[in-house]
């Protein structure tokens, strides 16, 4: 006898007929007397008789109903299992991401998580790109979500999205009344930026083009959220990427659009060779929908 013969014999044993067993498994009455047929020829045993319209079991199937509630009990057992790891309650993530992302789209994704698996362990580590890199490949984190490229044949790109640039500037910048800025607007100002040797460094070197020139680039800074508390201090004006400051979360700071061509790639990352949770693949999905739910509605 096969699992699902099992199972029908066990429900006719219980619910004492075709019909009711029928109810009870969601299924017709003649697909209940088909495959009790064909538990009676796989056991080679006569499990009920007929009396006055009723199945009677026989005394060997008494015997092996025992049998088989024993081992329904761990049929039981394995979809109780196979329940809770599709819906889990309690998991374990490890994200490694670069600090542009974590302030407001990782933190609120991770949010939403918690809500969907309260007793969720988590560890998230804020790193340089590179470092990124070398968590997933030596297995110390689960995902990472990176600002910038990132080049390994051993890594492979879950998700991918475009992030446009934003200026950043005090309440009292001349510049705050303007709706937008262009490379030109800032001719003359103190611009923070970022390293040359950093891919958003370049990518900046790109998007000022020929007014670069005429800015005052005295003073650079690896994070763009750094680069925002230095604006917010007054130390000048600072273009970032706009998944720094989604949210809003520095105040006394204005936001404007930084007309430019040039934009920055945000990957959520994998190591290809290990495959993803049931969790990661959850946080994969509420990453996305809080990306959407910031810029969709910008």
């Amino acid at each position: 006898m096969n699992l699902r013969q099992m199972e029908v014999f066990r429900a006719v044993m219980l619910a004492g007929g075709v019909n009711s067993a029928a109810d009870l498994l969601h299924v017709s009455a003649p697909a209940i007397s088909k495959v009790l047929a064909q538990a009676a020829k796989a056991s080679g045993l006569v499990l009920f008789e007929r009396v006055r319209g009723r199945l009677i079991p026989t005394p060997e199937a008494h015997q092996l109903h025992e049998e088989v509630e024993r081992l329904w009990s761990g049929v039981e057992a394995v979809r109780d299992v196979s329940r809770s790891l599709a819906q889990p309650r309690e998991a374990t993530l490890r994200l490694a991401c670069t600090a542009s992302l974590a302030p407001y789209i990782v933190s609120r994704a991770l949010a939403r998580l918690y809500a969907d698996i309260p007793r969720l362990r988590c560890r998230l580590r804020v790193v340089s790109p590179e470092i990124v890199n070398q968590q997933l490949l030596q297995r110390e984190s689960h995902l990472g979500l990176v600002l910038g490229p990132h080049e390994h044949p051993n890594l492979e790109t879950v998700r991918s999205y475009r992030c446009g640039l934003a200026c950043i500037m005090r309440s009292d910048h001349r510049l705050a009344a303007k709706k937008k800025i262009t490379p030109r607007d800032l001719v003359g100002e103190r611009v923070i930026s970022s390293p040359e040797s950093t891919p958003f460094g370049q990518t900046l070197r790109r998007a000022f083009g020929a007014s670069g020139a005429g800015m005052h680039q005295d003073m650079d800074c690896t994070s763009s959220t750094t680069a925002c508390w230095f604006a917010q201090a007054g130390v000048g004006v600072a273009v970032v990427d706009q998944a720094s400051i989604a949210g809003g979360l520095l105040s006394g700071l204005e936001v404007r659009p930084f007309q430019s061509d040039e934009y920055l790639d945000v990957r959520v990352i994998r190591n290809r060779y290990r495959p993803m949770s049931v969790s990661e693949r959850a946080f994969v999905e509420l990453f996305d929908q809080v990306w959407r739910d910031v810029f969709q509605r910008a």
